[in-house]
């Protein structure tokens, strides 16, 4: 129901076994028509070339896509980069001025805070 009824489907997961190529041919075809397919997960959700026929036979508005199932530079012949109506970034959607001050800030929080005697975002 997800899928039929939304304009735009953004996907933030992990990639799992239960998650490999969840978005897949049959549930690209299950999305409005005209809608638009946002990851920013992992390159491994997605079945890229499904999305890419999505997108060549007009079934899909557009995509933007960050990951992909290896990490750039991509294959010039992958075929989201053929694909119409993709913006394609290298992984660094993230990477806005916001962002990046806002990491700043934590990572000097962390120090001052192990400083202090007391730890945060503790990885065992």
């Amino acid at each position: 129901e997800l899928l039929s009824r939304s304009d735009i489907v953004s996907l933030h997961c992990p990639l799992t076994a239960e998650t490999r190529q969840l978005i897949n041919a049959d549930r690209l075809g299950m999305m409005k028509q005209g809608a638009y397919l946002i990851n920013t997960a992992r390159g491994g959700v997605v079945d890229s070339a499904a999305l890419a026929e999505a997108l060549k036979n007009g079934h899909l508005a557009g995509a933007g896509i960050d990951v992909f199932e290896t990490e750039p530079p991509l294959d010039p012949a992958h075929p989201l980069l053929q694909a119409p109506n993709v913006l394609a970034t290298p992984h660094v959607a993230f990477a806005s001025e916001e962002s990046m001050e806002a990491r700043a800030a934590i990572v000097f929080s962390n120090l001052s805070d192990w400083m202090d005697g007391k730890q945060e975002n503790v990885i065992l």
